[in-house]
């Protein structure tokens, strides 16, 4: 076989065993964050769905509702290393990302570069719109290349490396929005929602102080490195990326397949990052189910957390009551999951 046949050749198919043995795994993830995190098992698997597309996370919702809690314990499952950064008002740049100090040596004085909180696996940005957006944007290279540039020298990120950031709702006084260019790098937005009354009851009986449980490691480097390998041996399918490739483009109010809704009130669509999105979430949305492909109702499950925050509404969409969710549910709606024409491999 030439090279290049090599590099064409489709990934193999996952086996039934690989399949049980990866739920197996994602089990012990989702039963270790249950553990911690009490009434939130849908908030979970979207965590779990995310982290295995190498995606970074966005959770939105007011403070207190265990939000910091659910990435420590995340950290804990996984062995990964953990920091956490604070953001506020007066956080510099280069608090985060680190910077060149002064150092002494027998060779005379240099600078030296400090690495700051983000070389590590996991990094917490809790309550990330409290810091200005210069600030905020810090986190672009390092997010989308997995490295940080610091007066034009490039360090490289350890591997893997997540973003799971926490933020506000924007209505709430002293926040920033995050720029759009930024929040596009968010693979999912997740809103955080409070807990029912018998949840809340449990929590309260059970959670002294409000500690969570001590977590083991319920998936080591190596066998996340394993997850990450199946999800991407799993196969999807021309029509459903046809299906991908159509929502997205029905999310822009130009496109002549966008709903009546959207080329009203809808000012930008969402971008071609958010199709890569939706079909490396697909993958893992259908491997949490033991699925070896990807079928429609998977892409239809994370679709509200990939496309909801990439769509910009215009200013009277508001004042007309849309959201950004509802006018994702109005997209997805409203677009078939199959073509007018045969895709190729069917065709005659």
């Amino acid at each position: 076989m030439t090279d290049t046949e090599t590099s064409t050749t489709s990934p193999t198919l996952l086996s039934p065993e690989e399949i049980e043995q990866a739920r197996a795994r994602i089990g012990a993830l989702l039963d270790g964050l249950g553990t911690a995190i009490l009434g939130q098992t849908e908030l979970l698997e979207r965590v779990i769905i995310c982290l295995l597309a190498r995606g970074h996370l966005l959770l939105e919702g007011l403070p207190g509702l265990g939000k910091t809690e659910l990435v420590k314990s995340l950290s804990a499952l996984l062995g990964l290393a953990f920091r956490r950064v604070q953001f506020t008002p007066d956080l510099l740049p280069s608090d985060i990302t680190g910077a060149p100090i002064l150092q002494d040596s027998q060779e005379g004085r240099s600078l030296v570069f400090q690495p700051g909180p983000i070389f590590s696996n996991l990094l917490l940005a809790d309550e990330i719109n409290r810091a200005t957006p210069k600030t905020q944007a810090a986190l672009l290279e390092a997010m989308q290349e997995r490295r940080v540039t610091v007066l034009g020298e490039s360090h490289a990120l350890p591997l893997p490396f997540f973003v799971l950031a926490t933020q506000n709702p924007i209505e709430l006084e002293g926040t920033y929005p995050l720029p759009e260019a930024q929040i596009d790098r968010f693979t999912f937005k997740v809103l955080v929602d409070g807990v029912d009354s018998a949840t809340l009851a449990e929590i309260i009986t059970t959670r002294k102080h409000g500690q969570a449980p001590q977590l083991e490691v319920a998936c080591s480097a190596e066998e996340l490195s394993g997850l990450f390998d199946m999800v991407d041996r799993v196969h999807l399918p021309q029509a459903v990326a046809g299906y991908i490739a159509r929502l997205v483009s029905a999310t822009h109010p130009g496109h002549p397949g966008a709903p009546e809704a959207v080329q009203q009130f809808v000012r930008f669509g969402a971008s071609p990052r958010a199709a890569i999105a939706l079909a490396e979430t697909s993958r893992a949305a259908a491997l949490l189910v033991g699925k070896p492909n990807v079928g429609f109702e998977e892409v239809r499950r994370v679709a509200g957390s990939v496309l909801g925050h990439r769509l910009i509404l215009d200013y009277s969409a508001r004042l007309e009551g849309w959201s950004s969710a509802g006018m994702v549910d109005v997209v997805v709606d409203g677009v078939p999951e199959m073509a007018n024409e045969l895709p190729e491999d069917l065709a005659g």
